[in-house]
């Protein structure tokens, strides 16, 4: 399809330019996505997919935009799935977390609280023993684990090109090179962190490389999995994902190394179902980070006519389908409704302290 005319021109055929391209073309706009590495080749073409809140207690703006994100995906992925004829891998089947210290069991109780008081009837907090959650469960000093059922998963690889297609059944473009017409979107990952900072001569955000692995084991309707910083997420597939390392420094950005290895040793160490499962593939990838560690949204510090969508680092995915929300209302309707924390203004005040 040739598109003439654009209403809204997004750089990056990552999650968030997609889920924007997504919500717009839902709206009626003619949507054009520019990425000349075509979809699901960065950051967002992953394998891990922890769709995780933060904790329920101490609640701030940024809790209160990731909660109802994580609400709004529960609609989100199944239209996606639903337009485009492809699966994403979303389910909702939350997550178990261990509780290593005796003293730490007040604190995970108390939260149960604070998530009646910040979540609702949506989702609950509560803790469980690791008898009550059967096999598949991290291993857990006290015996106790924290179960929530606010945490979903997703296939990241499998949700970005269904997102793709979804854009294009619903008359969208996406293609390497086009005119930049209409509203522009610079959402182009890291690349598009390091382009600021360099004309903006301070680092605003920068890249961190992850490195995960994917494992040959059928698991689908169990709940992800969380310990010691790694994520374990069964994927619908008959796949399990392990990841992330969370690199600052390193000299390939897609090639995997040492670090892997270690990664995937732990995992099998701390979780004894994923011993025996094998190693179907290795990826690594650069996802970008601001400084604030949360998204940058809103208006371009570089150029005042553009917006900016960027930032996911590791929470993109879960943030997607909201950040679709604000940013189709401000770039169509002039409605702004990012918090003060997202907008770019937020990194550039932070001193440069990588």
């Amino acid at each position: 399809m040739i598109l003439a005319t654009a209403d809204v021109t997004i750089l990056g055929a990552g999650v968030f330019g997609l889920s924007i391209a997504f919500c717009a073309a839902q709206r009626g706009a003619r949507v054009r996505v520019i990425d000349p590495a075509g979809v699901a080749q960065g950051a967002s073409g992953g394998l891990v997919g922890a769709l995780a809140p933060h904790t329920p207690d101490l609640w701030l703006p940024k809790k209160q935009f990731q909660l109802e994100s994580l609400l709004l995906a529960r609609q989100f992925w199944p239209e996606v799935e639903r337009l485009s004829g492809l699966p994403t891998g979303y389910a909702n089947y939350g997550r178990l977390q261990p509780i290593n210290e005796e003293r730490l069991i007040a604190l995970a109780l108390s939260r149960s609280a604070d998530a009646e008081a910040n979540w609702g009837d949506a989702a609950v907090w509560e803790v469980i023993s690791t008898s009550k959650a059967g096999p598949w469960s991290p291993p857990s000093a006290t015996g106790q684990l924290v179960r929530d059922t606010l945490s979903a998963h997703i296939h990241p690889r499998q949700a970005i090109r269904a997102l793709g297609q979804a854009v294009l059944e619903l008359g969208g473009v996406i293609t390497a090179a086009g005119a930049r017409q209409g509203a522009i979107v610079d959402a182009r990952g890291w690349s598009g962190l390091v382009e600021m900072s360099q004309t903006l001569g301070k680092e605003i955000g920068n890249g961190v490389k992850g490195q995960a692995a994917l494992l040959d084991l059928a698991c689908p309707g169990a709940a992800q999995l969380f310990a010691e910083g790694l994520h374990v997420v069964p994927h619908l597939d008959g796949t399990v994902a392990i990841g992330s390392t969370s690199e600052r420094h390193f000299k390939s950005a897609d090639q995997t190394d040492g670090q892997l290895d270690d990664l995937i040793a732990k995992a099998k160490r701390l979780f004894p179902a994923l011993r025996d499962a094998p190693v179907i593939e290795r990826w690594a990838g650069v996802r970008p980070r601001a400084f604030t560690r949360a998204p940058m949204l809103g208006r371009h510090p570089v150029h005042p006519d553009w917006f900016v969508a960027n930032g996911g680092f590791k929470i993109g995915f879960g943030m997607a389908p909201k950040i679709a929300k604000v940013m189709t209302a401000l770039i169509l309707d002039g409605e702004d409704h990012i918090p003060e924390d997202f907008r770019a203004a937020a990194s550039l005040r932070r001193k440069n302290d990588g």
